[in-house]
């Protein structure tokens, strides 16, 4: 895979959470794994079609994701019902927009799908055989397991 499809999403994780959860971010260790496969408790999956296509997840626990829905919604999330989930689904939809429009001004232009929420952990899926990379974002609230997997159409 190459580094121009992994540092638009990078650098929109880095820019969408600083300014909607008010914190920074650190990168932790990057991995490689022959496919799109987590084992967080909570997924934000979102579809990239065009010039580059693939997935790209966002995975955290449970803990991580109620602090992150109760830092957005401004109020504390006691059970993770539909509002929380909305909140977690349209911070995956605001980094892969950012990430879609960086890779369109890098010449790859792409559109995204509507972001999917899957709870439970060993989720793998196998759409396209397209190796991903896991780049760990590691921020006051936990950690949110950023998986990109995109290929060159």
């Amino acid at each position: 895979m190459k580094v121009q499809y992994i540092n638009p999403f990078v650098d929109a994780s880095f820019k969408v959470i600083e300014m909607v959860l008010n914190m920074k971010v650190e990168k932790g260790q990057l991995a490689m794994r022959p496919a799109v496969f987590t084992s967080q408790q909570c997924n934000i999956i979102t579809g990239v079609t065009g010039k580059v296509e693939g997935q790209v997840m966002y995975g955290m626990s449970l803990i991580t994701a109620d602090k992150v829905a109760s830092q957005m919604l401004g109020q504390p999330v006691r059970t993770f019902d539909q509002l929380a989930a909305s909140a977690i689904a349209e911070l995956g939809n605001m980094i892969t927009g950012n990430a879609s429009v960086l890779l369109s001004e890098a010449g790859y232009s792409c559109d995204i799908t509507p972001p999917s929420i899957i709870r439970g952990t060993n989720v793998k899926m196998s759409t396209l055989n397209i190796p991903a990379l896991v780049v760990p974002l590691c921020i006051d609230l936990g950690e949110i397991e950023l998986t990109v997997s995109l290929q060159e159409r």
